[in-house]
């Protein structure tokens, strides 16, 4: 990833308030209290809300991203809920996770470059455990009509970096779907994300 990427979320991440709220994603907050409490890997966690969120329900978590300023603010979160997590900063090839190490992984509007989406989705597929479950919400490809009516509710504004259900279904193709769909939904989270949108949502397990 170029240093334009690292400057964007550095820029937004860089201010007090948090850009998409200190609470969790309503999703991951509904899917994450179904299972049983483990390992989790939290990709593009940004300011930590998610993160802190898992552990305060007692998983063991894990976490990073490009972004400096992310970090500082997660660890400002975790200490304010007075929890520990594990955040790293720097691209996912530069992460010594190893095979197999997480229960679950959730991928909460990770929106990673359109050249290396896949190649990211197909790399923490080898750090899950066979059984391990993938949480995934982000936004669809249609979700470029509602940004055009409403820029308030966010997101890419680059086709290729938008999901479809046939992208997910080819990326997680050794996983048993417990729920995928796309899923018209109404954001409140923080300054940047307000505003009905167009979401996929994947619940996976992977095979044994």
């Amino acid at each position: 990833m170029n240093d334009i990427w690292k400057d964007r979320w550095n820029e937004r991440y860089g201010k007090a308030e948090f850009a998409y709220g200190e609470g969790p994603n309503n999703y991951l907050k509904t899917q994450l209290k179904k299972l049983t409490v483990g390992t989790i890997l939290f990709p593009a966690e940004g300011e930590g809300r998610n993160a802190v969120f898992a552990a305060k329900l007692g998983w063991t978590v894990s976490a990073f991203d490009i972004s400096i300023e992310g970090q500082k603010k997660a660890f400002q979160l975790a200490e304010k809920n007075k929890v520990s997590i594990d955040y790293q900063v720097g691209e996912l090839q530069a992460m010594h996770f190893k095979t197999e190490q997480f229960d679950a992984i959730a991928l909460i509007y990770a929106h990673f470059p359109a050249d290396i989406k896949s190649l990211y989705h197909q790399t923490l597929d080898t750090y899950l455990k066979k059984g391990g479950i993938v949480i995934f919400e982000a936004f669809s490809k249609k979700h470029l009509e509602y940004n055009a009516k409403n820029e308030k509710v966010g997101g890419p504004k680059d086709l290729a970096q938008l999901f479809s259900i046939e992208e997910i279904q080819a990326d997680f193709a050794n996983y048993d779907t417990i729920e995928l769909e796309e899923k018209e939904i109404e954001l409140k989270e923080g300054l940047f994300h307000n505003g009905v949108g167009s979401v996929i949502r994947f619940v996976g397990r992977k095979r044994a």
